[in-house]
């Protein structure tokens, strides 16, 4: 259902602070043209933490009508409340979605029988299909694979996206989900082994500056393709580190900002990019043809 390169959209403002929806389209055009199978609007990466209900609803209204009827659109409904994620889910089930992703209640720290009766009362309340989130480098619990196995037996819980570096869980998650649900990606530096593994796709943060070069890498690691997959992974390696150089999303907004897709205001308590990291990143997507005018290098 969700498969191959999904793009954690940025969300675009002005430097008043407001939603910049034409930014927001031309980066829905950008990453639809680069091959992308799938967006998440609302997700971590676009400062789903400062969102307000009627700003989620206008980009997700946005996403939907502009790339809706090619790609699919997830919708980033988690909330440290159960109430609350249930209420946005059952709103992106209204304005078209296709799925939810969901990420573990962060500052709670629920048990992982809170984590599962969370999800569960989730599943049992809104009839859209969940993509579990697993994140615990920023909501401080871990989704285990046990307790993601069971969810899998649930009918709308259909794919968990795994943002644990590293190949070790994808096998474990792989290994008890048994084919019940698919595993996505949260990780870009590591997403070619894991799909190696048999990850079906990875929710990525570079996609919204390479999205060519991430849908390509999706293909060859699916084929699979080992060493071309491994190869573009390498030549990309620089991108991811300079997109981890600060916390998400603070560079690749300036990288959004270098290429003439988005400004690069982000909403407080996230500032800009450090001067002294500006110049690198540049560097780093004129050596992949990223800016403008230029013709991607794979």
């Amino acid at each position: 259902m969700f498969e191959g390169s999904i793009v954690a959209l940025i969300t675009p403002f002005h430097e008043s602070g407001k939603i910049d929806l034409p930014a927001f389209v031309r980066l829905l055009d950008h990453v639809r043209e680069g091959g992308s199978s799938g967006v998440v609007v609302a997700g971590t990466t676009g400062e789903s933490a400062t969102l307000e209900e009627a700003e989620f609803q206008a980009l997700l209204e946005c996403a939907v009508a502009q790339v809706g009827g090619t790609m699919k659109v997830l919708a980033g409904t988690g909330s440290p409340a159960t109430d609350a994620t249930i209420k946005r889910t059952r709103l992106a089930r209204s304005l078209g979605a296709h799925g939810a992703l969901v990420v573990t209640p962060s500052y709670n720290r629920p048990t992982a029988a809170g984590l599962e009766a969370h999800y569960r009362m989730i599943a049992q309340s809104v009839e859209l299909p969940i993509v579990l989130y697993n994140v615990p480098s920023r909501t401080a619990v871990d989704l285990q694979p046990e307790t993601v196995a069971r969810l899998a037996r649930l009918d709308t819980v259909v794919a968990i996206k795994e943002a644990v570096p590293g190949v070790a869980r994808a096998h474990e998650l792989l290994r008890r989900a048994d084919g019940q649900l698919q595993l996505l990606s949260g990780d870009d530096e590591s997403c070619a082994e894991v799909m190696l593994a048999g990850a079906a796709g990875v929710v990525s943060v570079a996609a919204n500056l390479a999205p060519a070069h991430m849908a390509r890498l999706c293909h060859f690691a699916r084929q699979p393709q080992e060493q071309k997959a491994l190869a573009l992974q390498e030549r990309l390696r620089p991108l991811y580190a300079y997109l981890g150089i600060e916390t998400n999303p603070i560079p690749v907004k300036w990288g959004a900002y270098e290429m003439g897709l988005a400004g690069s205001h982000l909403r407080l308590p996230l500032l800009p990019l450090d001067q002294q990291h500006q110049p690198g990143l540049k560097a780093c997507l004129e050596q992949l043809g990223l800016m403008a005018g230029m013709e991607p290098s794979f």
